[in-house]
């Protein structure tokens, strides 16, 4: 059996913490900015660390398993 949780969370969070796409932080012109589809170094740099946090929670200290077959 296969464990699909990094894999699928893995996705998701790396969506949905692409610099830009839903939020960037910090932003070009202020703080947070929303749907700016615009990103600096900075916010690579951040939210790489936010998608390693999450992950490394969501994983290792839940334990969260998704098996087929």
């Amino acid at each position: 059996m296969l464990d699909w949780a990094p894999i699928i969370i893995g996705y998701l969070l790396f969506v949905l913490l692409s610099p830009g796409l839903i939020f960037q932080l910090p932003g070009n012109q202020r703080h947070v900015e929303f749907s700016s589809f615009a990103t600096n170094g900075k916010a690579i740099l951040l939210h790489t660390l936010v998608f390693f946090v999450f992950f490394t929670i969501l994983i290792l200290a839940f334990r969260i398993r998704i098996r087929f077959g």
